[in-house]
């Protein structure tokens, strides 16, 4: 199972050729680190990333 990173909103997906999250087909497997969003709403984390929905995101993408 491949984990690729969207190069456009950092979202981390499986084995996928689309962004589930954005819709966009630039997904890479060169990325590291990550974080679990759970509440987007509350999290600074998401404020600061800019994430407003949940899921697993990429810290670095190249």
């Amino acid at each position: 199972m491949t984990k690729l990173a969207c190069r456009d909103c950092l979202y981390v997906a499986h084995d996928t050729e689309v962004c589930p999250s954005c819709g966009s087909n630039n997904l890479t497997d060169d990325w590291s680190g990550y974080v679990a969003v759970i509440d987007p709403k509350n999290s600074e984390v998401a404020e600061k990333m800019e994430v407003e929905t949940a899921g697993k995101y990429a810290l670095k993408v190249r």
